[in-house]
């Protein structure tokens, strides 16, 4: 997906413990479209974890950028022009600020959450989302496509719409606020 939508920035965040997958396919991807791909590490014993693993992993990858922060939100506002932002769910706080402080491109973002059903939209909820899909695999992945904060009809609307779907039945409710 990150290759497909032609990016030049891609963001992660990872802890000790995670998967590696989509590390080594963000990579991949990244290495594809000549992009950037930036890892955003809580500690030091995380980045040495991280790259451990990516360096175990059969093909042989280009290490990615990592960087080294306690306070995720301070280095996502030093990060420029993110067009896609993958976040792990699992440690809250952490996915939290990388999201709430996360600076996207001029075309928007797409935003991955792992682990967390409806934590998305709740944390973007004072950006304008575009789309966004959930997927019932391994503890809930939800994708959204995050509008650029530029685009789109100015400020001064009153009235707005949200969606929501029912898990178990899969309606779709409409609300006009």
């Amino acid at each position: 997906m990150a290759a497909g939508w032609n990016v030049k920035l891609i963001v992660e965040t990872w802890s000790e413990g995670d998967a590696i997958a989509s590390s080594i396919g963000l990579n991949v991807a990244s290495k594809h479209v000549n992009a950037k791909h930036i890892c955003i590490v809580q500690n030091s014993r995380s980045e040495s974890a991280y790259l451990q693993a990516i360096q175990e992993s059969s093909s042989p990858l280009n290490f990615p950028e990592t960087i080294v922060a306690e306070e995720p939100g301070k280095a996502m506002k030093k990060l420029q022009g993110v067009d896609f932002l993958v976040v792990d769910w699992r440690n809250k706080e952490f996915a939290a600020a990388a999201l709430k402080n996360a600076a996207f491109g001029n075309r928007g973002a797409v935003v991955v959450c792992r682990n967390g059903y409806s934590s998305l939209r709740r944390v973007l909820r004072d950006r304008k989302v575009v789309r966004t899909v959930t997927l019932p695999v391994t503890g809930g992945i939800e994708i959204a496509h995050v509008a650029a904060r530029n685009s789109g009809k100015s400020g001064n609307n009153k009235r707005r719409w949200i969606t929501h779907v029912d898990q178990r039945s899969g309606e779709e409710h409409v609300f006009s606020i």
